[in-house]
């Protein structure tokens, strides 16, 4: 087994995930400051739900996360909490930011996520496709 892999007492696993999330209107917002602020917000909510951020990065209107977790995780309400605080506390330390965005929204309320188990899906397909019956 793959030394990056994860066990717990009866599982052995890698879910790792891509999430983007995005500036209302894709508002211009996001600076080194402030994107280090979010990654801040992030790894602190993270603690509570065993996620671990792996690489991230932004441009100014959206971020990209990557991040490992457990089976257990519940990421819608992981995702919904890390943007609810986020939000607020962005507004709340960088107060310049409202004038910039639409009714005070920070985040698009839409995300994008995606799985990215380690092989592409054709690699898995062909594995299993592969697979001897018995």
């Amino acid at each position: 087994m793959s030394s990056d892999l994860d066990k717990n007492q009866h599982s052995v696993y890698r879910l790792t995930y891509h999430l983007v999330l995005v500036i209302k209107y894709r508002k211009q917002v996001i600076n080194e400051e402030i994107f280090d602020r979010l990654i801040e917000i992030f790894n602190k909510n993270a603690i509570n739900f065993d996620i671990e951020l792996e690489e991230s990065n932004f441009k100014s209107d959206h971020i990209h996360l990557l991040f490992k977790t457990k089976p257990q995780t519940q990421l819608l309400k992981f995702i919904n909490a890390y943007k609810s605080a986020s939000s607020r506390l962005i507004k709340k330390e960088y107060p310049e930011i409202r004038k910039k965005l639409c009714k005070e929204a920070f985040w698009k309320i839409g995300y994008f996520i995606s799985t990215t188990g380690g092989a592409n899906l054709e690699t898995v397909q062909k594995y299993i496709q592969n697979q001897k019956r018995l």
